[in-house]
């Protein structure tokens, strides 16, 4: 299975769900899919913080103390791969190298390994397989104007539908639904539009 290294396209701000939630959009430059992931407030800010070198917390967040200690202890994170996308959620393992000696795999939320990876200035990777079955297009965001909220996040518009509605709809109107989504920049319901689609083409 071949690997292909994913570059952070942007962050977008969501409120299609009871709590906020943030997606990550990664971006393959081969084939210009791009593969939209749900992440938490604080990894969001976590990422945004680290993208933008200029903004320096009054404190170290978690990331940065994992980036001290690691420094500390000889401890370097070589690069993160998404392996396995399960029910909507993608896994991730850190591949970490001591001393420049022996590898070691470690699983973390893939939300908290791309902040990692950012500190420690590693590529970011999934399988083919995987940016094929989850992936996207998306418009090109310099056609598009949406207020800025922080560094690299923007707000996304409403939900066109709710998800607890997608089960009611058919493939051919989820597909045209994802379509929508996509050029709201509703990239949260599009992630899980495209999980509905993908679990069915797989029954």
């Amino acid at each position: 299975m071949n690997l292909v290294r994913l570059y952070i396209k942007r962050i977008s701000y969501s409120q299609s769900q009871n709590n906020d939630a943030f997606v990550l959009i990664l971006h393959d430059l081969e084939t210009d899919l791009k593969l939209p992931i749900i992440i938490g407030a604080f990894e969001a800010h976590a990422i945004a913080l680290e993208l933008e070198k200029d903004l320096v917390p009054p404190r170290p967040l978690t990331h940065d103390l994992f980036k001290s200690l690691g420094d500390s202890f000889g401890i370097k994170v070589t690069r993160v791969v998404i392996h396995r996308l399960s029910e909507g959620v993608f896994h991730s393992n850190m591949v970490c190298e001591q001393n420049g000696g022996e590898e070691h795999i470690i699983d973390a939320r893939t939300s908290d390994a791309i902040a990692i990876a950012l500190r420690f200035n590693a590529p970011i990777f999934t399988y083919r397989h995987i940016l094929q079955r989850a992936g996207i297009h998306l418009p090109n965001p310099a056609e598009m104007s949406k207020p800025t909220v922080s560094p690299r996040l923007d707000y996304a518009e409403e939900p066109v539908v709710e998800k607890s509605r997608l089960s009611k709809h058919s493939l051919s109107e989820l597909k045209e639904l994802l379509e929508d989504c996509v050029a709201n920049e509703d990239y949260e319901l599009a992630a899980q539009i495209r999980d509905e689609i993908t679990k069915r083409e797989n029954l």
